[in-house]
């Protein structure tokens, strides 16, 4: 059973991070939406296969949304 999300933007990003000895790739692999009850999250995954890596969430700054959309959220 899929729970309603807060909203239509995505709360949070996923990345798919690997390691090539000391330097480390970060590909955006999806999203996260929160669960309007708090309690878990819906996922888009827009990248496979992850083949050995680490899968990484991090919230998304507002701020910086809104430089790659033009200013406009």
């Amino acid at each position: 059973m899929m729970t309603e999300t807060t909203n239509c933007r995505p709360t949070h990003r996923m990345f798919a991070v690997t390691r090539n000895r000391k330097k480390k790739f970060w590909q955006s692999i999806g999203a996260l939406w929160a669960h309007a009850d708090g309690k878990g999250f819906n996922q888009r995954l827009d990248y496979l296969p992850l083949n050995d890596a680490d899968i990484v969430v991090c919230a998304i700054d507002e701020d910086a949304q809104a430089d790659e959309n033009g200013g406009a959220l």
